[in-house]
């Protein structure tokens, strides 16, 4: 029977450090809807400024009820994500949006092409999905406040957090 299907494959040789990260927001109240609009421009402008080492960008909506848009994006390396994150214009948007997430809920799963993965959850505990669905949680603070930290990717961080564990819950 001869084969009807174009079947590829992608020689991924010249991305030995690829990371895809995959970002969600849903509507957890009413007020979420206008939290979740308001930043698809910001995200848009941010992508069309072409940051250092983003390779690709994808937009997904999840779910229409309730309301849950995201994105899967395709970096060099977690230096240059690392380096984004921790740059404005998103040092500012994920300072203030860690503190109040707006009637949203939001969470991010990163996957290595040389192995290791992780994730954080905010305000996603009432309807769990990925990792949060079937692996123990914990609070987000100490070894497991930042990405670096929760991968143990050791090495320095060429960038300062866009809100410190202290800043954020105090010195207590």
């Amino acid at each position: 029977m001869a084969l009807n299907t174009d079947r590829r494959t992608v020689n991924l040789s010249a991305f030995p450090d690829l990371v895809v990260i995959y970002l969600g927001m849903r509507v957890n109240k009413p007020r979420g809807l206008r939290t979740l609009l308001r930043f698809g421009p910001k995200i848009a402008k941010s992508v069309a400024d072409q940051p250092d080492g983003l390779l690709l960008h994808e937009n997904i909506i999840f779910s229409v009820v309730p309301p849950h848009g995201g994105m899967r994006q395709y970096w060099r390396d977690f230096e240059s994500l690392e380096r984004w994150a921790r740059s404005l214009p998103h040092k500012e948007w994920w300072a203030s949006f860690v503190r109040d997430t707006g009637g949203t809920g939001f969470w991010h799963e990163l996957y290595f092409m040389r192995g290791g993965m992780e994730a954080v959850y905010l305000d996603i505990a009432d309807h769990p999905l990925g990792f949060l669905s079937f692996a123990p949680a914990e609070p987000a603070r100490g070894a497991m406040f930042s990405a670096r930290s929760r991968l143990k990717a050791g090495g320095e961080t060429k960038v300062a957090v866009p809100v410190s564990e202290e800043e954020l819950y105090g010195r207590g």
